[in-house]
């Protein structure tokens, strides 16, 4: 066996998957189509990547803020944590 033979053999992996479908298929059910689906295979559709695009980015978008516990109970947003303008400010910087 040649160098080149032992490095195709023992570099090529085959992916499969372990789930056989969704983890969500318990609230769904099966696909109609009886091909299982999962999280990596509608990633592949692009209508699909893009609506978790946007989604994601939405959500990305949204403000966050850190929040200390008063003494009565409720709260108030801690301006001056050190986490604030990390998280607040440049999420992303």
């Amino acid at each position: 066996m040649g160098l080149n033979t032992w490095i195709r053999n023992h570099a090529t992996h085959k992916a499969t998957d372990q789930t056989l479908g969704s983890s969500y298929s318990f609230l769904f059910g099966p696909a109609s189509s009886g091909r299982a689906v999962t999280e990596r295979s509608a990633m592949q559709m692009t209508a699909v990547y893009s609506c978790v695009w946007i989604l994601a980015e939405a959500i990305g978008g949204l403000p966050l803020h850190v929040y200390r516990v008063r003494a009565d109970g409720g709260k108030e947003k801690a301006l001056d944590h050190p986490l604030y303008r990390l998280l607040h400010d440049e999420p992303n910087p």
